[in-house]
């Protein structure tokens, strides 16, 4: 059986033949040129979003590891103190007592505020001192204590006008940090954030 009813001429081959070179020319840029430059391309563009990724992931990277310096020099060199929880307003009045001892002062206690679980306990505190090394010794003791506290709005007077000679009065203001972590509130502490 005849598939079909007459032979091809040399020139209709030919033309045959260039056919099927186009044909399958096609078939390849369509079902594999395409495919792999797309999937090339895609490739691409996630190695380009990977970098981006890992250049962000070495900048943290080096941001905890300057962090975790910093943590281990504040161990080596012995300033790590912890933060008590609340309530710890008797130890802190033991401390000013202590470190006050027998100079005459004035302790005015402010209502504490609290930002989460961060609680500010500020004191007002006057005092009269024999001299003015004492208030440096006395303000050394207070900020080397084993309770976080900040010293501010400081102001020394002297009766004689010079703070080398002669008793010294001080106004301080300071602030000594508790938290509520392991802490248990009570009716003094406000319950909402009320940072100022």
């Amino acid at each position: 059986m005849k598939l079909f009813s007459r032979d091809f001429t040399t020139k209709e081959k030919v033309l045959l033949l260039v056919l099927a070179i186009i044909l399958v020319a096609l078939v390849y840029y369509q079902f594999v040129h395409v495919p792999v430059t797309e999937a090339l391309d895609e490739a691409k563009n996630r190695e380009e979003a990977l970098e981006v990724e890992l250049e962000a992931v070495q900048l943290r990277i080096a941001k905890l590891e300057k962090m975790q310096k910093e943590i281990d020099e504040v161990y080596a060199n012995g300033t790590l103190k912890s933060m008590p929880s609340y309530n710890n307003s008797h130890n802190v009045n033991k401390l000013l007592n202590d470190v006050l001892g027998d100079m005459g002062y004035n302790i005015t206690f402010s209502n504490v505020t609290r930002n989460g679980d961060q609680i500010r306990r500020n004191i007002y505190l006057q005092f009269t001192a024999p001299d003015y090394e004492s208030v440096r010794t006395l303000l050394s003791q207070l900020t080397g204590s084993d309770y976080r506290c900040l010293v501010g709005d400081f102001r020394c007077t002297s009766e004689k006008g010079s703070l080398e000679e002669g008793t010294v009065t001080v106004s301080v203001t300071i602030t000594f940090f508790e938290t509520m972590v392991g802490g248990t509130a009570d009716y003094g502490l406000p319950s909402e954030k009320t940072e100022k």
